[in-house]
């Protein structure tokens, strides 16, 4: 697959309510993709991502041929939507990175208890 990608959990509740929420609020439905990162094509894709990348337990963004996780591919993924989502980005981004990573990881680690796990993956959408 060529082009930008979203690279998420496919067994995760929140991930799967996240691109489902996401998917029709896109300015150009092919401007960016979906996937499991336990895909095939997911992990090939995160297997060219730099090594500290690589290790991270996050969302992925590819954009434009570069790798983000956690906080940073979130805010850019906002990039994506129609302009009343998309002015939110320069907002979000004035929040420091360190900041804007503890609050990821503490959704990313309460998730499963939160949001039920899918039945299946609507991935890739």
């Amino acid at each position: 697959m060529t082009g930008d990608a979203l690279l998420m959990d496919g067994d995760c509740g929140l991930c799967t309510h996240t691109a489902v929420f996401l998917h029709p609020k896109l300015r150009d439905k092919q401007s960016i993709h979906f996937l499991a990162i336990e895909s095939e094509e997911g992990q090939a894709m995160i297997s060219n991502f730099p090594i500290k990348h690589q290790q991270a337990d996050s969302v992925y963004l590819l954009r434009n041929g570069r790798s983000y996780i956690r906080s940073g591919a979130a805010i850019r993924g906002l990039l994506y939507l129609k302009w009343y989502y998309a002015m939110w980005f320069p907002v979000l981004w004035l929040v420091p990175s360190p900041l804007r990573d503890i609050v990821y990881r503490i959704v990313a680690r309460y998730r499963h208890k939160v949001f039920k796990r899918p039945a299946m993956c609507v991935f890739p959408i």
